[in-house]
């Protein structure tokens, strides 16, 4: 049975070398500009994804973070189920919360929860 708590994959982010060279690509490639367009951070919303881009350095390689009702309850789910946790919730800006766990073969699992 499906967990009601995931509501899907929404947010992908990828780290790039030059945040404003990566927003005029991503601006070209979606055909808009981005929705959030700061120094650290551009987010364009697309088809019912965010795409954000994070100077690199910010994250290891790309991460797609699936949606949950309760992060924290989520974070102890998957944690007690043999996640390691690697960047616990934190607050990034407008009610939405992010933390990031590896599976036991190192792969990383995004988690996010808009309030």
């Amino acid at each position: 049975m499906a967990d009601e708590a995931i509501q899907g994959i929404k947010t992908v982010l990828h780290p790039v070398a030059d945040v404003a060279a990566a927003k005029k690509l991503y601006a070209a490639l979606f055909g808009i500009e981005p929705q959030t367009d700061s120094e650290y951070y551009v987010g364009f919303d697309v088809a019912g994804q965010h795409i954000g881009l994070v100077p690199a350095g910010a994250q290891d390689g790309q991460v797609a973070y699936w949606q949950v009702a309760d992060l924290e309850a989520k974070l102890a789910e998957v944690t007690a189920a043999g996640a390691k946790l690697t960047s616990p919730a934190k607050e990034v800006g407008g009610g939405r919360r992010v933390a990031t766990v590896t599976d036991p073969d190192g792969n990383v699992i995004g988690l996010l929860q808009d309030s």
